[in-house]
């Protein structure tokens, strides 16, 4: 079997936790070699540039400042973590990707695209998901949830504004490229949005030739 690459996209509150859960699950049933990993982050070097991203502070960070990066933690990641997997033939399966540096310092920010592109051609070469995994929720109802965890981080105290338009990047997004992207209603019941995801997981199982 070949190596799979499954992106898990969202914004605040939209219970990815819970369902990179449902899908780690989903893979052990089909004793499916995989690695679970997420973005920012991933290696040690990657998870200190999570760290100085997330963390409040006084300082206003510049928007390319902060996609620079974005995308130096990626570099990183591809190199040691996801490349590596892919090619032993192994699934990944990652807790956002570019996807949300096109909603959050795209759509959010309100940064170029075409920069944005230029950094994603350069780090990643062409690289890009098998899957993506879009959970879709309200940006009320998302940030109320995150709220209800406990402290913020420095992208969470951004107004309601900001993850509209992340939200809409998203959506943009997966209009155009609807192959790629599966988008999953996370307002329905915790069980009817993993019942949505197994679905898609078992069509993916399939187009690899192991249905």
């Amino acid at each position: 079997m070949s190596g799979k690459f499954i992106t898990l996209e969202g914004t605040e509150g939209v219970g990815k936790s819970t369902n990179l859960a449902v899908i780690v699950q989903w893979l052990e049933s089909h004793n499916i070699p995989f690695i679970q990993t997420r973005e920012p982050g991933g290696t040690p070097l990657a998870e200190q540039l999570r760290e100085l991203l997330l963390a409040p502070r006084e300082e206003a960070v510049d928007p390319k400042a902060e996609l620079l990066m974005v995308f130096a933690a990626r570099a990183q990641h591809l190199a040691e973590v996801v490349k590596p997997a892919l090619a032993r033939g192994e699934w990944v399966l990652c807790d956002r990707f570019t996807d949300a540096t096109f909603a959050y310092q795209g759509g959010g920010r309100q940064l170029p695209t075409t920069l944005i592109e230029e950094l994603e051609a350069l780090v990643q070469e062409g690289l890009q998901p098998d899957c993506t995994l879009l959970l879709d929720l309200c940006p009320e109802v998302g940030l109320s949830r995150a709220q209800e965890r406990g402290e913020l981080d420095r992208f969470e105290t951004e107004a309601q504004e900001f993850f509209e338009r992340v939200r809409d990047a998203y959506l943009s997004r997966a209009k155009a490229d609807p192959e790629r992207f599966h988008v999953i209603d996370a307002a329905q019941s915790i069980e009817a949005v993993a019942s949505d995801i197994r679905k898609v997981l078992d069509s993916e199982l399939t187009g690899a030739g192991n249905g």
